[in-house]
């Protein structure tokens, strides 16, 4: 009598204890009834009646993400994959509709979105399909919240998270980009030569203004030394003409002095002999001479030409005055 007490009482408070559940924080518990639905139960500490009420299901309230992987041909007959990645949660207020409606989830999200992207992708060439990536999410992502709205489930985001086009294709692209790299670097090569040739001219033409102004200073003062040397020697007694000679002559000597002080050098300096040099103070001599009787010559007839434009002046302003006396 006491064994079957025993029993009873711990069968009865097994089934006590069983009817205590808790349910944890954003999840959902499904209670049936003799096989029935009968209620919804949320986080927290429930109870219900042994032996009539059970625990149907449990479903997830958090967000949750599924990869889905498609493969099709874009407008230009290239075979791309796409990597499309659903975030999607069970919507708290009809956690029925999702529990009894379906089973599935996945499998009819994954249906879903590969209607959408291969009716999209088509459309577009390849180069728009990554282009307009973000288009073809959004066309997911509304096609599958008025799909699955009905079964409980919202849609949270939809993001095209790889695109993947076949290895030859990749490998030409990555051909273009590497040549349109090395375009950009050539052109940038291009004028950064063009730069240094344009600096290097404007430098080259600045030292040779500066060496023509040197070059233009240095004559200057060769010539002002020159006219100084001509007034000394003229106040000894010597003229222009045989100081101008003299100092002609004494520049060829010492160039030829100057030339053979440099050993290295492979300049020869015609003609180079000292008769040489008296023929050439004899030549400017005679030029000279020459030039100033020239020049004599010159200043006569300016002075004839003078003279009778003199004569002829008179005698016009005579017979512009006889028609005057006559009237």
């Amino acid at each position: 009598m006491n064994i079957i007490l025993i029993v009873l009482l711990v069968i009865g408070l097994f089934i006590l204890m069983s009817s205590f559940f808790t349910v944890k924080q954003q999840t959902s518990v499904i209670i049936e009834r003799f096989g029935r639905f009968h209620s919804v139960r949320q986080s927290g500490l429930h109870l219900k009646i042994p032996l009539i009420d059970r625990v149907a299901g449990r479903v997830n309230l958090k967000i949750q993400q599924l990869d889905v992987i498609i493969e099709t041909k874009t407008k230009d007959n290239v075979f791309v994959k796409l990597k499309v990645s659903v975030q999607f949660m069970v919507i708290k207020e009809t956690v029925y509709d999702a529990f009894y409606k379906l089973e599935y989830a996945h499998d009819q999200i994954t249906s879903y979105v590969f209607d959408v992207v291969r009716a999209e992708v088509p459309k577009l060439k390849l180069d728009d399909v990554f282009e307009r990536k973000d288009d073809i999410a959004i066309a997911v992502k509304s096609e599958l919240n008025e799909a699955m709205t009905t079964y409980g489930y919202t849609i949270i985001n939809t993001l095209v998270t790889d695109i993947d086009p076949d290895i030859q294709v990749k490998n030409a692209m990555n051909r273009i980009n590497a040549a349109d790299r090395e375009k950009t670097v050539a052109e940038f090569e291009a004028e950064a030569s063009r730069i240094r040739i344009v600096a290097k001219a404007k430098a080259e033409a600045e030292s040779k203004r500066l060496q023509g102004q040197g070059i233009a200073d240095q004559r200057r003062e060769i010539a002002r030394g020159l006219v100084e040397s001509v007034d000394v020697l003229n106040r000894v007694g010597i003229n222009s003409q045989e100081a101008s000679a003299l100092i002609v002559v004494t520049q060829h000597y010492d160039t030829l002095q100057a030339i053979g002080a440099d050993t290295n050098s492979n300049l020869i300096l015609l003609p180079n002999s000292p008769q040489a040099g008296s023929d050439m103070l004899n030549n400017m001599v005679a030029s000279f001479t020459a030039s100033n009787m020239v020049g004599e010559s010159m200043k006569k007839g300016n002075r004839k030409e003078k003279a009778k434009a003199q004569k002829i002046l008179p005698i016009e302003e005579k017979e512009e005055d006889t028609p005057e006396t006559e009237e």
